[in-house]
Formats: C-alpha cells, structure tokens, sequence
C-alpha cells in the first residue's frame, strides 16, 4: 500500500474527527437543559497497548474502560494483519 494512500486516510479521519467534535459542541450549547441536569463522563487515554481510564462515576468508567479494551483489541488485530500482509 503507498504511503501517500495512508496519509490520505489519515488526514480524512482527523478532519471527520474535528467536524465531530465541533457539531457535538453546537449541540450541546443548544441543548435546553436549564441546570436541571447532571453531568458524567469519563475518558480514556491509549498509549500504545496500555489504556488509561478516568472518569466521574462508576458506571461512565465501566463504559469507557470496555471500549477502550475494544479499541486496543481492534488495533492489535489490525497491526497483525497490515504486518502479514507486507510479509
């Protein structure tokens, strides 16, 4: 595969990832929630095969910590295969 594809590949889903970002963030000015809310959340941090998993409360950490494990499995299988496929 040419390096030039990857690159492609690679500046596509940065700018999906920033419109993301930027449309959830409308969303959620939008949003009329009128302080009657609560907020949760949690994030997670990959470096390389070791996640990184904070959060505010127990279930969002559950959440995040079982797709950050998905995540990771995915991106060793997808290590495997590209590595086999140039061999």
């Amino acid at each position: 595969m040419d390096a030039g594809i990857l690159y492609g590949w690679g500046m596509v889903l940065v700018f999906v990832g920033i419109i993301i970002v930027i449309v959830a963030s409308i969303l959620i000015l939008l949003a009329n929630t009128k302080g009657r809310g609560k907020v949760r959340g949690g994030g997670v941090i990959i470096i390389g095969p070791v996640p990184i998993v904070f959060g505010t409360d127990k279930e969002s950490l559950k959440k995040v910590l079982l797709l950050s494990i998905a995540l990771t499995i995915i991106l060793v299988v997808v290590t495997a295969v590209f590595y086999l496929m140039s061999t």
